[in-house]
């Protein structure tokens, strides 16, 4: 569904450059549901945004399903936000008009597409839970509620992908474990491929797997053992991993890789280090002293 190689955004003004993204590959596969975690500054809500068609990348490359988003017009462009691709905001204020309802926000993108389908949003508001609330304002709604209406708007135009950034960043604990059984409800029932940028690693329990990005490309990743296990979260505050998950190191297609900076500071490594291959593993190690060595 989504495959990024090599991805460069670069940010220019007058007397500035901001590199955001600086080679990033990424697959997802179609019908997936994963999680992007980094720290402020690391990329993840460009990479979403470039997914999301609200902003072009400067090189490399990236397709969603058919679309290829480096050299898209601006015509398709707006095709392909309005039908391929939905998109929740952790401020939900950008998904909502407050003076609707919230069937009439939902009603809201079908009508500028012109494909109005009033049992299917009311079906939309059902599935997220909101049956006996959807001829109330917005006002009449608390922030949870709010949410759950944005993630029935996202899926309006019944797109092929949905892309949700910091969506439970704003509500209580309750309130983002049922956002999230909703997301995995639609990713199963409805085959929907869910990509979610989060900072908050309790999810990753959530989700089969876990890309992290630092410095604008992807370093490791946490793939589910079991895909079936639910619930529990497996990422903790330190940013080690339990039973649930297993970590990899990403390599990318002309050998790179991202070392944790935890265990290259353990080494004391700053820009060298040594390697070796002992016919099974590979292992790194702090440099020895280039002391009496020859230029």
């Amino acid at each position: 569904m989504i495959q990024c190689e090599g991805l460069v955004k670069i940010y220019k003004t007058d007397d500035l450059e901001v590199v955001a993204l600086q080679g990033l590959n990424l697959a997802v596969n179609e019908g997936e549901m994963m999680a992007i975690i980094g720290n402020s500054g690391s990329g993840k809500s460009t990479l979403l945004n470039i997914l999301g068609g609200l902003d072009r990348p400067s090189a490399g490359q990236v397709r969603v399903g058919p679309w290829d988003l480096l050299k898209v017009s601006d015509n398709d462009l707006v095709k392909y936000k309005r039908d391929t691709v939905g998109f929740i905001w952790q401020n939900n204020a950008r998904n909502l008009l407050p003076f609707l309802s919230a069937l009439e926000n939902v009603e809201m993108p079908m009508m500028f597409s012109g494909k109005l389908d009033r049992p299917y949003a009311k079906q939309l508001l059902e599935w997220v839970g909101l049956k006996d609330r959807m001829h109330n304002k917005l006002t009449q709604l608390s922030g949870g509620e709010q949410q759950r209406v944005a993630i029935a708007i996202s899926l309006a135009n019944k797109p092929q992908m949905l892309l949700a950034d910091e969506p439970t960043g704003s509500v209580d604990s309750r309130t983002s474990d049922i956002i999230m059984d909703i997301f995995r409800r639609f990713n199963r029932e409805l085959g929907l491929t869910i990509v979610i940028v989060t900072h908050d690693l309790s999810l990753a329990g959530k989700v089969d797997r876990v890309v992290a990005i630092r410095d604008g490309l992807t370093s490791t990743e946490f793939i589910k053992r079991n895909p079936n296990l639910d619930g529990a979260p497996s990422l903790h505050e330190s940013g080690g991993i339990d039973a649930v998950h297993e970590a990899y190191v990403v390599v990318d297609r002309v050998g790179r890789l991202q070392i944790p900076k935890e265990y290259l500071q353990a080494l004391a490594i700053k820009d060298k280090a040594s390697m070796e291959f002992d016919g099974e593993k590979i292992l790194i190690r702090a440099p020895k002293s280039l002391e009496g060595e020859t230029a």
